[in-house]
């Protein structure tokens, strides 16, 4: 199945409650490339790539998030395939 590629913007109480931390572990279960990081405005930045069903499993992970966080909203769109490998926090 072709590679695809989304970029998520994530709001609400998703920072300093290892939302980062967690996207990366589900994103490497699911065997997704990309990474997660914090912007300036209080929201964390998601990029993956991998299977749609697999980017599909993320996203449901994301709206729920990890216990401590309060997910408010999760903006997703299309990416450009890129040629990730791992998944970072940034």
């Amino acid at each position: 199945m072709a590679k695809q590629c989304i970029k998520a913007r994530v709001t609400g109480k998703v920072q300093g409650v290892f939302f980062r931390k967690s996207t990366q572990a589900r994103a490497l279960q699911l065997g997704l490339s990309g990474y997660a990081k914090n912007l300036a405005d209080g929201s964390v930045e998601v990029l993956a790539c991998g299977k749609k069903s697999d980017l599909e499993e993320l996203v449901a992970f994301l709206r729920e998030g990890p216990p401590a966080s309060d997910v408010s909203d999760v903006q997703v769109n299309p990416a450009a395939v890129t040629d990730t490998e791992g998944f970072d926090t940034l």
